[in-house]
């Protein structure tokens, strides 16, 4: 069906109960072919009770469309997943992050470009997301755990496998110091198709996307477009005009990509696009609240803000991880989050490695 589709028929139907028991006729009406309405109700029990175990596990979740926990900025995607399966940290995906993604036989010097702007990005309080392949996108997760921060991997997988293989000992840290994503099911394969689906996912979920080395037929040139589509922001690195691995970073930056060189560049590019992806983030976690958000806006010491009356006492000079953060003000993790990016573009709150903040 695809996530866009589903995403549209639930509400017509009334829910997703309402879905899966419409009559034949009503779900062809809607637009659905034969093998789809087969599906739909005459459902493989045996891989919903497969579902239903994984689920069991703890750490597992399964985020709809519809849940609160949903990230706010897949919600403005053309053709958004309509679930996600979660190994990990759910709230990891409502703090803002930059996706960097690559070759996965990259340069010795892609290697080290890849973990210095990890290590430098997280230091600075972003979190890094990518798609666990080999090469660029492993060098990126290992190297944000390794500062201290966190990590989100988006699998072309179900969470139960791991692709490639090698990379099960990364994905188990990643499960316990991070999130595993994926809107595929567990018993998924990694099948070629599934991976230009996972990177819009990638993409969609960071302020921006970095590219660190890619060929000219490289996946990674996908995310870049992909992002580009969604509305972030695209960076390259430069690289020899006699490295193989350069040629998709040129290729970007003659297109109009912004050429970077420092993290510091990537941080001063993100601001503008991360407040106004904090005004969405707000608006998703406090939809019946519009005319105090722009009072939030006209008032730079936000002082009428109940969220931001909150959370400000609980904040001091010494850092404080963002879980002690929200159980002290007793505010949610989205509200929390969206208030510490807002802080942070005011130059009221400074990021420290490991998530944590403290007033600046």
């Amino acid at each position: 069906m695809g996530g866009a589709k589903l995403v549209k028929l639930v509400p017509q139907c009334g829910g997703i109960d309402g879905l899966v028991h419409e009559s034949r006729a009503a779900l062809s009406r809607v637009g659905l072919d034969p093998s789809t309405i087969d599906v739909l109700l005459n459902p493989d029990e045996k891989l919903l009770a497969s579902d239903f175990r994984w689920l069991e596990l703890p750490g597992h979740h399964l985020i709809t469309f519809d849940d609160e926990r949903y990230p706010a900025l897949l919600h403005d995607m053309s053709s958004p997943p309509a679930a996600l399966f979660v190994d990990g940290d759910a709230e990891c995906l409502w703090r803002p992050q930059l996706a960097i993604v690559g070759s996965r036989n990259p340069t010795a010097g892609g290697i080290e470009n890849a973990r210095d702007f990890s290590s430098e990005l997280t230091r600075q309080g972003l979190t890094i997301c990518s798609g666990l392949a080999s090469g660029i996108d492993s060098v990126a997760h290992a190297a944000a755990l390794d500062a201290g921060g966190q990590t989100v991997a988006v699998t072309g997988t179900g969470l139960d496998r791991v692709y490639p293989a090698r990379n099960r000992p990364l994905a188990e840290r990643i499960r316990t110091q991070g999130v595993l994503v994926s809107e595929f099911p567990p018993g998924t394969a990694a099948l070629k198709q599934h991976f230009p689906s996972r990177n819009r996912i990638i993409s969609g979920l960071s302020l921006g996307v970095l590219v660190v080395e890619a060929g000219l037929n490289s996946g990674s040139l996908i995310t870049a477009r992909l992002a580009g589509e969604q509305g972030r922001e695209v960076f390259a690195l430069p690289g020899s005009i006699h490295n193989p691995m350069a040629k998709g970073c040129h290729r970007l930056i003659r297109e109009g990509v912004r050429l970077v060189e420092t993290a510091g560049q990537i941080l001063e590019d993100l601001a503008p696009l991360a407040g106004r992806l904090a005004g969405g983030l707000r608006s998703v976690t406090t939809r019946s609240q519009t005319a105090e958000l722009d009072k939030r806006q006209e008032d730079p010491q936000l002082a009428y803000n109940p969220d931001f009356r909150k959370l400000w006492p609980c904040l001091g000079h010494d850092p404080a991880p963002a879980d002690s953060l929200i159980r002290a003000s007793g505010l949610t993790a989205k509200a929390v989050s969206a208030m510490l990016l807002l802080l942070e573009l005011r130059g009221m709150v400074e990021a420290h490695p490991g998530g944590a903040f403290s007033r600046k």
